[in-house]
């Protein structure tokens, strides 16, 4: 994949985030693909990343997703963003607590023909359990 190639691909991919579509997301990933996830652990295979995709929407019914920055390097790309949402189905335990958080974080990729073959999410997984209330915080000062 040439470097606009991997651009357009990731462009392409704003529409499913948009309409929050767990299967247009799934095809994006390779049929043998990875995902390292803090959410849901290590996922192998379209059909597990799939799965996870659609467990997020039903935790997460308004999982708003936004690409902030888009970094490319060769068959690697990183990806900034921003996500918001309202958590309310069962989350690590936790019923819904309909609370509203945001965290920012990035997404490490690994492109192999035409698709992804490993990704690697990496954000504010602390921030986002302290803002639903499975932890206690206090605020830097």
């Amino acid at each position: 994949m040439t470097r606009q190639d991997i651009v357009s691909f990731f462009e392409s991919r704003k529409s499913a985030w948009a309409s929050r579509n767990p299967d247009d997301l799934t095809v994006g990933h390779a049929e043998d693909g990875t995902v390292v996830s803090p959410m849901f652990g290590t996922l192998r295979g379209r059909k597990a990343i799939g799965d996870a995709y659609r467990q997020l929407y039903i935790v997460f019914p308004d999982w708003d997703f936004t690409s902030q920055e888009l970094l490319v390097d060769d068959q690697r790309a990183a990806e900034l963003f921003t996500v918001t949402a309202t958590h309310v189905g069962e989350f690590m335990g936790l019923s819904g607590t309909n609370r509203r958080f945001q965290v920012q974080g990035v997404r490490l990729f690994d492109m192999a023909g035409g698709l992804i073959q490993q990704e690697r999410r990496v954000y504010d997984f602390t921030g986002l359990l302290i803002q639903v209330g499975v932890l206690r915080g206090k605020p830097a000062k």
